[in-house]
Formats: C-alpha cells, structure tokens, sequence
C-alpha cells in the first residue's frame, strides 16, 4: 500500500464511503495521511462542579436535579437541565435536543463535558452554566480518559470514528518511502523519521510526541516551500526587463487630483516601484501593508504607468465581488479623472458572450487594464503587452493551474499586495524572492477602531449594542471559528449562531450566514447582498477576511476570539472601520483565564498590525500546538509562522546550506530530496509556472 492507493481499497470503505471521502478531497491513502488532525480532545478527570473553571473545557460528574423547561424560539428549540454534585450546581443548555427530556432521568448520576461559563445571578453572586455539553455514561467516559483522541475536519455522514479507524488501517500497512534527509541534517536539527511523525501526528502516546510530530511535518513544508522560493530568487534576479517604463504626465497629474495627498511612506514605495519599472531588470516587489495604509492606489499607479506607456496591465483579486468593486473603483477614476485606462472586467461568473467580447479586447490590446479573478490568466486570454500583473499574496501562493504568463508576454513585472503583518525578522526569510515594501503608516484621516475584550457574560449587552448600530442605519460582522455543529464541541458554529442571533435581535433586523462550504454563486451573492445593504448582520467563517469592502459596516464582533492567533484577529478586524463612523470591534472570549485575556489585551491597546504580529511572535511559541492556525494565506497545511518561528528559522538555514553545498542537487546522495522537493512543491505556484 503506497500514497496512489485508492480509498477504496480500505476495509470497510465502501462507494458512500468513498464518496465522503472524495468530498474533502481525500482519495489515496496518501491524501488520507496528510489529512492531519485539526485538534485533539484530551479527556481529563471530572472535577467537582465547586471547583470547575470558568472558561475552560470540563468534565463533571453529577445527577440531573430537574428539568427547568423547554421553550422555542422561532425555529430553536431551548432546553434547559439542572444538575448538581453536592459541591454546586450548574445550568445546562442544549439546543434542538428536546428528546433529552425523556433520555435524562432525573436522579440520574451522567458525565457532562463542555465549557464552564459563569455568570452574575440575581442575589449578586454567580451562577454556572455550559451550553451543548456532551454527555457519557462514567464508563464510557473513563475509557478515554487521559489519552489524546484525534479530532478531524469532516463532512456530513462522515465521523470522527470512522476516520480514525481508516487512519490506523492505513498506518498498518503503508510502505513510507526511504528517508528523504541525510542522517546529518535529522540529527542536527532534532528530527524525527518522517515514520513516526505521521504516526505520532494521528496517534501521539503525549504531548512530547505531537511536538515532536508537528517538528518534523513543519519542518517538511517549510523547508520545500524556502528551497522554492530561493530557486525563485535565482531565477527572477537574471530576469531582463522588456517593459522599461518611464514616468509620465499621467501618474503626476493622478496624483494632483486625489483629494488626499499620499502618505510619507506611500511616497517612499512609490518612488520604489517606479524606480523597479525604470530598471534593466523585472521587477519583484511585495508591498506590506496595514488594512486601510492605502496600497491599492499605489497599485493603481502602478498600473496606470504601464498603460500611459502603451502597455497592458492585469489585477487579480481573490474573490469576485472584490474583482467587482476594484473594476468600480478604477471605472470612477477614469470618469471622475480622465485616466489613459480601458478597463475591462473578467470574471467566471460572466457569460460566454461576455467572456468572447473581454478576450477579443484583451488580445487585440484595446483594453489595457484587465481587473478579475483567476479567470484573467487562463489559457483563451492572449495578452497584446502584459508588462505589469498586480496580485494578491493569497494567489501567489494559491493552488491553481500552471500556465505560463510568459507565454501571454515576456516576463512581465510583478507587483505583490499583502495585508498580512509579518515581522521582519519572519518576513526575510519568508519572501526571499521578492524586494519588499512596508507602509508602516495610515491615512491621518481614519478613525481608531475601538475594541474590548470580553467574556461570555457579556453577550446580551453586545448583542443590545448591535441592534443600536443597526437601527442608526450601520452594518455588522460576527465571526465564528467553525461552519456547522459536530466539526468541534467546544467552538461556535455559523449556522447555529445566526439561529441564535436571530431569537435574540428584533424581528426586522436581516441576519445572514457565510461560509467557505457554499456554491461560488451563494457566497457571491450573499456577499453582493451585505454589500447592498440587504443584510444587517453577517454571521461568517474568517472567509470574509479577504472578502469585500462595506464602509457602513462598523461592528465586528469574534466568538471563540482566544482560538484565533494576533495576527488574524486583526486582519479581521480590518473589515469595519473603513467608513466615516465610529466602528467597533468586540472580541469574545470563552476562556477568560489570565494568560489568555492578556494576549487579547494586545489588540485592546493597539491597532498597529507590525507591533500586534511582533507580540504574538513573542507570546505564542511551540508549545502552543492545538488551535486555529492563522497562516492560511501560505497554504501550508500544517506550518504556522508565528507557533513555529523557531522552525521556520532552522530549516532557513537549512535551505541555505544545502544551496551552498549542492545548488543543483545533483549528487548521488540528494536524489530522493530532489523527488521528495517536486512532490512538496508540485502544488505551490510561483508567477513563471502559473
């Protein structure tokens, strides 16, 4: 059994099976082994209810002591059980469960496992409850007692279970390929044999092992992906520029017009992209800048100097209606400022008849700004004179078709934009390939965010705030960490969530749900519907963080907030505060334990994304290996910049040595690490082989 065997091949996978399987994009036990755990339950004693801390997953062991009642709520159902212990009693919430009435006797002693929140009472004490626990019998429960259970992504029809027992059938009989490294380099940097990671990442006997796991995995994909971007280097630094661009009238003229001067550190990469135009080599640049710092103009300007010199320009945004609201942008430019630009628009949505009519200008070089999705380097575009493609990170690094811009024009020069805040000290050795700017200031004219961080007591006061921005004509996101309930107890879940939000805001105010599991088309139009004002509130996965821009939007409020890193948190938060108005940003906490609160504190004091990503680099570290990753924007399927620094560093300097020693990699003894490399980056995607 090897990495192409088939699913089916597995005992007990049958077609269904399969078919579950196919839709999470697992279809060979290699697929199926990659497909690491996104977290692990740790089951640990039950405590005494007295004793249970607020905030945190717990397991009590106590009788039901009566029933409170049963009520609904529009299409919710709410029941609510008491139980006690003799050290305390605690509330129990479940939703949609009404069967529970007759499952649970009362007297009956259950384990019931789920966060412990706390709140005041009305004799001025407090009062503990959990919403949704899981409930056991006590021996069933000890059975998974101190073990770490492997927690996977699944879809409906498919369990935890069932996938476990795949994995361990697979485990059994899976020939791993020999040993990529030299025993030198495992043994220089702490390794562990790419065996007992992949074991120990689905089956950890403790917390030693799946550190010592991630390690290696981590260390796996961060060194493919450096040796990459370092071949990368090589290659772009001999590029000759074939569009020699001159400043003209246009971009100066532009620029007197704008109704805001550019800022000081606008000015400074803007003066460095000219200068990259200007010189006898391709341009490579990435511009690193905060939400709001203002580096879509310098995009446009960018553009602009390619089209006033007679040559074609190509933007590319991650999802439709923000390739949508660039086109506008750019469409009142050229009517409010007369700009040299011939817009057109190209998305996969658009009709044949439209895409034809799009690709006869593009080719015939009439249009000479092209603003869409993926659908703009695809093979029936012909360009007349791409000379400048202006990109998002997310595509840069995205997993899509190769096909050669240089087959479009002749190395055209490339413009990276990045919201993400990176240190500098990661953002070196991260973007090797590419010169790098930084606008490390805003606009003087955008309003500070106003955040707080809160626990969960405090949600019917916001949930009260939000209805009061709503009726003052104002828009709001509310993010949750997960798309339904089932895929983590623990964690709230959109669509639940916006049920929830729906019983507890007045009748008239439109509440919404998106998430990365709808069509295209859904998501595009609940999008271009939040965009139009037809939904107030917008329940949401972090899918909308490179979403669209809604000035009206001012509320944006994170459940689950601790299971976020800094980082994207605040990358968050950059969708509200982009209009006129006051905006807010409220960060929900289901674990308000000292260590935790203080790192949200972080962002309750600052609004700069440098010094945010800088202090999570400083607080979060390798021991910290369970939650939500926040590196998404690099694809790396397990890596995460901030929780394995450390890592990313060594195998940087690993990279380096073998370059040093072998470029090529063409010794005898590095011909499995040449294979081992094309299959890592067969699905990273640099601008010469898209």
């Amino acid at each position: 059994m090897d990495r192409n065997t088939e699913m089916i091949e597995l005992k007990g996978v049958g077609e269904k099976t399969r078919a579950l399987f196919a839709k999470m994009g697992i279809e060979t036990i290699g697929d199926l082994l990659a497909a690491y755990p996104r977290d692990y339950e740790i089951y640990k004693d039950p405590v005494k209810i007295g004793s249970a801390a607020a905030g945190e997953v717990c397991a009590v062991h106590a009788a039901v002591s009566g029933i409170v009642g049963e009520k609904k709520v529009r299409k919710l159902s709410i029941l609510n059980i008491n139980i006690s212990d003799g050290s305390g009693s605690m509330q129990l919430t479940f939703f949609n469960m009404p069967f529970l009435k007759k499952t649970l006797k009362p007297g009956g002693f259950y384990v019931f496992r789920g966060i412990v929140q706390r709140s005041p009472d009305r004799r001025g004490g407090y009062s503990l409850s959990m919403d949704q626990p899981r409930i056991f019998s006590l021996e069933d429960y000890r059975k998974q007692m101190n073990q770490l259970v492997p927690q996977y992504s699944l879809t409906k029809g498919l369990t935890n279970q069932a996938v476990r027992k795949c994995v361990r059938q697979a485990l059994t009989f899976y020939e791993f390929a020999p040993e990529c490294y030299d025993h030198g380099l495992l043994q220089g940097n702490g390794l562990i044999s790419e065996k007992e990671a992949v074991e120990a990442i689905h089956f950890p006997a403790d917390m030693a092992a799946l550190a010592q796991a991630r390690k290696r995995l981590v260390f796996d994909e961060f060194f493919a992906f450096l040796f990459l971007m370092r071949k990368n280097k090589e290659f772009s630094q001999q590029l000759q520029n074939s569009y020699r661009l001159s400043e003209t009238a246009d971009t100066i003229r532009f620029l007197e017009k704008l109704p805001f001067p550019l800022t000081k550190a606008q000015q400074k990469v803007w003066q460095e992209i000219k200068d990259d135009l200007g010189s006898p080599y391709c341009m490579n640049r990435l511009i690193q800048g905060d939400v709001g710092s203002g580096k879509t103009i310098l995009a446009v300007l960018a553009l602009l100097m390619a089209a006033a010199n007679g040559f074609q320009g190509a933007m590319m945004a991650p999802t439709e209606v923000l390739a949508v609201q660039h086109f506008e942008t750019v469409q009142g430019y050229v009517e409010k400022y007369g700009l040299a630009f011939r817009p057109v628009l190209l998305v996969g949505s658009m009709t044949a008849k439209e895409k034809k009519a799009a690709y006869g200008r593009i080719a015939s070089g009439e249009a000479n700004l092209v603003i869409g999705t993926h659908a703009l380097i695809q093979e029936k575009v012909q360009y007349k004179a791409l000379a400048l493609v202006v990109t998002d990170e997310q595509h840069r690094f995205g997993v899509r078709q190769r096909e050669s811009l240089a087959e479009k024009g002749e190395n055209p020069h490339i413009l990276v934009m990045s919201a993400t805040p990176i240190p500098r000290t990661l953002a070196i050795i991260l973007y090797g390939d590419l010169h790098i700017s930084v606008i490390d200031e805003l606009p003087a004219n955008r309003l500070p965010i106003k955040n707080c961080v809160v626990n969960t007591s405090y949600r019917p006061k916001a949930y009260q705030f939000i209805a009061g921005e709503v009726r003052k004509g104002h828009q709001v996101y509310v993010i949750c960490p997960q798309v339904e309930e089932g895929e983590q107890e623990d964690l709230e879940n959109v669509v639940d969530y916006a049920e929830k939000l729906r019983s507890a805001l007045p009748a008239e105010i439109q509440v919404a749900y998106l998430h990365g599991k709808l069509r295209p088309a859904d998501k595009n139009r609940i999008m271009e519907e939040f965009a139009a004002h037809s939904i107030d509130v917008l329940v949401s996965t972090t899918v909308i963080e490179v979403g669209i821009n809604v000035p009206n939007a001012t509320v944006m409020m994170v459940e689950n907030a601790e299971r976020f890193g800094l980082a994207q948190l605040h990358q968050l938060r950059g969708r509200v505060g982009r209009g006129d108005s006051q905006s807010y940003c409220i960060f929900v906490s289901t674990r308000d334990n000292q260590q935790t609160m203080e790192r949200l504190q972080i962002l309750n004091r600052s609004n700069d994304g440098f010094y945010i990503a800088s202090e999570d680099l400083k607080m979060r570290g390798p021991g910290e290996l369970l939650g939500i990753r926040q590196s998404g924007e690099f694809s790396f399927r397990i890596g995460d910049i901030y929780a394995d620094a450390a890592v990313l560093k060594l195998a940087a300097d690993a990279v380096d040595q073998l370059l040093l020693d072998d470029p090529h990699l063409i010794q005898p003894e590095h011909e499995r690490l040449q294979r081992h490399l094309a299959d890592m980056s067969a699905n990273s995607v640099d601008f010469r082989s898209i």
